[in-house]
């Protein structure tokens, strides 16, 4: 019996979704739960599970290519011998039918070449060896003959259990030989998996002038990922449709780093580092609930006014999985100690930078911070993650000659940007926000509490 593997509809907003890589191959034996591939949606990188046992008999939407949700993307067979049905050789009990002999006798050459197919498929040269894909992957990895093998399985079939079996008795028996008897003249070879691998350059695509882009023969053209085009749609969504302002403030960072300096060495016995994006994110949390009108969302023809507060942290994605950037949410923040502040926003960036987050990593969040302080950025201005209506830029914490009592001073600074939505957020309350935050980091025994 065949199981179709379609594309799942993995958000509310999926239409489409691009397989980014296949974790099994065609004979491979999966269970329920186990992993198929990793599909890139618009919104986010997530798992395609299979929902059954069986054997992958075929792949059908390879790597890299957009499909619609629905669309079968692989065959289950629940069968192992029904997937591997076209790939064995008839055994003797069983003779395949042969072809009609020709009228002319084949010359030497076509004997030679019917022969040496016959080898190929049986294995040194056996026409009736009957083996199953799963287990024909496996003896080629362990370096098992399959010729040498009794198989256990139906009419003689060698099967997984039976190359697992030769190759756990070849590896006690290399055990048993001892140094001294390899061959003195053996010389190691290279296994082909270790050689490098070329990767052909994107050929570049020349465009006419006349106001379009001119590309060189050096130029690189790389297609982006459905995610970096709707990372590109809503940016420019956001900026098309929301009013921007910016109101910037500096901070007096010195008790804010001399807290973060005596909790880190309190907490090191207990394996805890907290960061000063957390300290912020925690700050910012607090200044929210204490500003209800700054958190709000647009909503056409109406204002809504959040109970919660949903912190968005921004998190820039790898070079190596197409960059961009990504805003996992930290729920209630305003009710979270700082370590579960911490802990959630390390384990979330770690999960979007290595196999991609959910959609419900990533849904709720009523403010937005992007901190850049780690490049050594001063200050910078965000762009809106709607359907927020603010933003904090956050920059570098830096030692600056500061003033302090009438006399010039070395002290901890920091500036951060706010970006506002006109439509919802005023100059006033986004001061009062600002000052409140200012506040709560300048004095920061109340965000532990």
């Amino acid at each position: 019996m065949s199981i179709e593997i379609t594309m799942p509809r993995l958000s509310d907003t999926m239409e489409r979704g691009t397989i980014i890589k296949w974790h099994v191959a065609e004979g491979d034996e999966v269970t329920a739960g186990d992993v198929l591939a990793d599909v890139e949606t618009d919104k986010a990188t997530m798992e395609m599970q299979s929902f059954d046992d069986g054997v992958v008999a075929g792949i059908k939407v390879p790597e890299g290519q957009a499909v619609d949700v629905g669309t079968v993307c692989a065959i289950l067979s629940e069968d192992d011998d029904a997937a591997a049905g076209d790939q064995t050789q008839p055994t003797a009990a069983e003779p395949a039918q042969p072809a009609p002999a020709p009228e002319t006798t084949p010359s030497h050459v076509e004997v030679i070449e019917a022969a040496a197919v016959r080898t190929s498929a049986g294995g040194s040269g056996r026409p009736d060896l009957r083996i199953t894909p799963v287990a024909r992957r496996l003896a080629e990895a362990h370096g098992v003959d399959p010729a040498t093998l009794q198989g256990t399985g139906p009419s003689g079939r060698i099967t997984k259990k039976d190359v697992l079996a030769a190759a756990e008795t070849t590896q006690e028996v290399a055990a048993a030989v001892p140094p001294s008897a390899a061959p003195a003249d053996a010389v190691p070879v290279e296994s082909p998996a270790l050689a490098p691998i070329e990767q052909p350059g994107v050929p570049s695509t020349p465009v006419s002038a006349g106001g379009q882009l001119a590309l060189h023969d050096d130029d690189r053209r790389e297609p982006v990922s459905g995610m970096r085009q709707t990372i590109a749609r809503r940016l420019v969504q956001s900026k098309q449709e929301i009013p921007h302002y910016q109101v910037a403030m500096s901070f007096d960072m010195d008790a804010l780093v001399e807290l973060r300096s005596r909790l880190n060495s309190e907490l090191a016995e207990y394996e805890v580092k907290l960061s000063m994006n957390d300290l912020i994110v925690r700050a910012c949390a607090l200044a929210m609930a204490r500003n209800p009108l700054m958190n709000a969302s647009w909503d056409t023809d109406a204002i809504v006014y959040h109970n919660r507060v949903h912190m968005g942290v921004a998190v820039a994605l790898p070079e190596e999985r197409g960059g961009g950037l990504v805003v996992p949410v930290i729920h209630d923040a305003d009710r979270r100690s700082l370590r579960s502040i911490s802990a959630q926003t390390r384990a979330l960036a770690a999960k979007a930078r290595d196999r991609g987050l959910s959609p419900e990593d990533m849904e709720g969040a009523t403010f937005t911070v992007s901190n850049l302080g780690m490049f050594g950025v001063d200050d910078f201005t965000a762009i809106i993650n709607p359907p927020n209506s603010a933003i904090l830029a956050v920059g570098a914490t830096l030692q600056k000659p500061v003033v302090r009592d009438g006399e010039l001073a070395v002290g901890w600074v920091m500036k951060a940007t706010l970006s506002n939505d006109h439509r919802v957020v005023d100059g006033a309350t986004a001061a009062r926000w600002l000052n409140t935050l200012k506040e709560l980091i300048e004095h920061p025994s109340a965000i532990l509490v």
